[in-house]
């Protein structure tokens, strides 16, 4: 049960072979069975989870279902849900009780959707390896001496390690698809704007994107069919049709032409990610795709635009948390400025604080046009060489990251190699364009491999029902760790 696809469990459902309180109750042990080694979820409450699966029974009896009523889903803990701990992995939070839903928890309750727990996470999504939390390091569900990816590492192994059918990540440079591709399982960051970021705790507001993580293309199709969509409540929420992003599942990949720039496959990328990648864009030849050569000149220049873009609206946004009006207060201050101090001294942590410092350093008078503004011209530079190549092919494609998952504590003394893990994925943000990661293949030490997918503005459609093409071929996306069965 634990490894049917959602379209599967729906069905399931549907025709009462089984019920949301039973899958509910069966994921719920396993996480009880389960979680205290990987540490994926930081909060479960088992009777708030069981009745919303009452719920969801009455719906599905009623025939008042929808494609997702009764399957239970897990929240990366950056997104709200009402009278649920959310702590964004922070110590600063962790008394935090939120009192409303963000928009993606509203849109997945309307659908009948059982809120399974909240999941671990780098702290404010300040990583790439989850092992920047307030409540411990995440663990690999392949091999529990490495990292599952960050900063939705929760998500993955949660999903990976079949403690869940799908997940709710956030991407601000990858941290959808880079623990995908680390724990062998599907995500997607869709165009900016096309998921409402109402509710989701801010960490970089001109790249965050919530998104799908789950077992296959057609799954993430599905989870995005649920919650994508306008809301008012945030400025830059794209108001657009709705859209079927199922539509192009069945679609033949014949003729389709797949841009492979040459900068993604040179130094720094290991050999054994770099063999699966390619046996994959074989695949897609094989079912039809041409393969074109391209280059995205801009791309080595991403990594450096995004570490200070990104810290700098960090530093903005986390200026709420003073210990004043909710969150940690320091238990011992003299005075107003002290307790300020004292509370985001205590509160925060180091990597936190590194990007906090980083952030107000490049908005500080007589910096603020050496490094924030000329990050911000690279940025529109990298956009346009994306607009180019899309002149060329539909989709590009390549390795998610350099390497596959690394040992916990292996990169944790050194922020820059840490930081240069997302060197595939940042520019995607930084040009608001959709990406994903599916499994395609295995590396070094058994560990998966991740292709990343990207596509034009709006193109979620055909980038999911190319990748669902390459799964009905293979079977990657089917493996599973030792543990999951």
């Amino acid at each position: 049960m634990q490894n049917a696809s959602l379209k599967q469990l729906s069905a399931q459902l549907a025709q009462k072979k089984v019920s949301s309180v039973e899958l509910t109750q069966l994921h719920l042990d396993r996480i009880a069975r389960l979680n205290p080694d990987l540490n994926a979820f930081v909060t479960v409450d088992a009777d708030k989870s069981l009745a919303q699966a009452r719920a969801a029974d009455a719906r599905i009896a009623a025939g008042t279902a929808q494609p997702l009523t009764g399957i239970p889903v897990a929240h990366k803990d950056i997104f709200c849900a009402k009278g649920w701990l959310t702590t964004c992995g922070s110590k600063i939070l962790s008394n935090f009780v939120s009192p409303y839903d963000a928009h993606v928890v509203e849109r997945l309750d309307a659908a009948g959707a059982v809120n399974l727990g909240k999941t671990n996470m780098d702290e404010f999504a300040m990583g790439s390896s989850t092992e920047t939390c307030f409540w411990g390091a995440v663990k690999n569900p392949w091999d529990a001496t490495r990292v599952p990816g960050g900063s939705s590492g929760g998500s993955a192994a949660a999903v990976a390690a079949r403690l869940a059918p799908a997940a709710i990540g956030t991407d601000t440079g990858g941290s959808i698809r880079q623990p995908a591709a680390f724990s062998g399982i599907s995500g997607i960051k869709p165009t900016y704007g096309v998921v409402s970021r109402y509710g989701m705790i801010a960490y970089a507001s001109s790249l965050d994107q919530g998104g799908p993580m789950a077992k296959s293309a057609e799954d993430l199709a599905l989870m995005l069919n649920a919650f994508a969509g306008f809301d008012a409540r945030d400025s830059t929420s794209l108001d657009r049709p709705p859209e079927d992003y199922t539509r192009a599942l069945a679609t033949p990949l014949k003729g389709l032409r797949i841009g492979v720039p040459k900068e993604y496959f040179g130094d720094g990328l290991d050999g054994d990610v770099a063999t699966a990648v390619e046996a994959a864009l074989a695949q897609f030849e094989k079912l039809g795709a041409k393969r074109v050569a391209l280059s995205l000149p801009n791309s080595r220049l991403s990594v450096p635009a995004y570490y200070v873009i990104a810290p700098a609206e960090a530093s903005s946004n986390l200026s709420r948390f003073d210990g004043v009006r909710y969150g940690y207060r320091a238990p011992e201050y003299g005075d107003l400025s002290d307790m300020y101090r004292k509370s985001r001294a205590q509160g925060f942590g180091a990597e936190v604080k590194r990007r906090i410092l980083i952030g107000t350093y490049v908005l500080s008078h007589g910096y603020y046009d050496a490094y924030y503004l000329k990050a911000q011209q690279i940025r529109r530079l990298i956009a346009q060489d994306f607009t180019e190549a899309y002149k060329q092919c539909d989709l590009i494609m390549g390795p998610t990251s350099p390497s596959v998952a690394f040992g916990i504590g292996a990169k944790a003394s050194d922020p820059v190699q840490m930081y240069l893990t997302d060197v595939y994925t940042v520019s995607a943000n930084l040009a608001g364009l959709p990406a994903m990661s599916i499994p395609c293949g295995f590396g070094e030490g058994g560990m998966p491999v991740g292709l990343q997918v990207m596509g034009n503005y709006f193109t979620e459609a055909d980038m999911l029902g190319a990748a669902h093409q390459f799964q009905l071929a293979t079977d990657w996306h089917l493996r599973r760790p030792a543990g999951a069965e």
